[in-house]
């Protein structure tokens, strides 16, 4: 299958999953909300264009946000993470070796140690963005806080399912076009 068709069926379905089934889960006493779709964005190819990964951010939170009602709620949090996620990945991993040998990130690509501080760092920052976007004051910083740290918990647990559940083959990149 190649790369476009694996990555719009993968966008397809992380909104469905997100707006079907992850946001009719009844959030913990307001405190916990289970947000995966942005794993689309972070299991993007090593060599896509960070201006058409921005604007791929871009359309992918707006969508969620469509079906949503939340105009830009998810959207911002989306293009910032496409903002830093090459950045992170130019520290977390030799140039010359990965991202020659491999075409996407994963435990397998990366390691397991890089690979989970960028999913960590990354979720972090995106779930960090959303609630205070959401929230718009830091009235009682400790709820804020745990608010955040919470949501990112349950985010990073169900990263984990889905790597386990579906884990994706090595994925060679080629000199042939």
């Amino acid at each position: 299958m190649s790369s476009l068709v694996r990555n719009i069926i993968r966008y397809v379905l992380f909104i469905l999953l997100q707006v079907f089934i992850l946001n009719e889960v009844p959030p913990l006493h307001q405190f916990i909300v289970p947000y995966i779709y942005f794993l689309f964005i972070i299991w993007l190819p090593f060599n896509i264009n960070r201006l058409f990964l921005m604007v791929l951010a871009f359309v992918f939170g707006l969508t969620l946000d469509a079906f949503t009602g939340t105009p830009g709620l998810h959207a911002a949090p989306c293009v910032l993470i496409a903002f830093i996620r090459p950045v992170l990945l130019g520290l977390l991993i030799p140039q010359e070796t990965t991202e020659q040998s491999y075409a996407e990130p994963s435990v397998k690509s990366m390691g397991l140690a890089p690979y989970s501080l960028y999913v960590v760092i990354l979720t972090f920052v995106h779930h960090f963005y959303l609630v205070l976007i959401e929230w718009l004051q830091f009235g009682n910083f400790i709820y804020f806080l745990g608010k955040v740290a919470g949501t990112t918990a349950v985010s990073l647990l169900l990263i984990a399912l889905a790597e386990m559940l579906f884990p994706r083959k090595r994925r060679y990149k080629t000199n042939a076009a």
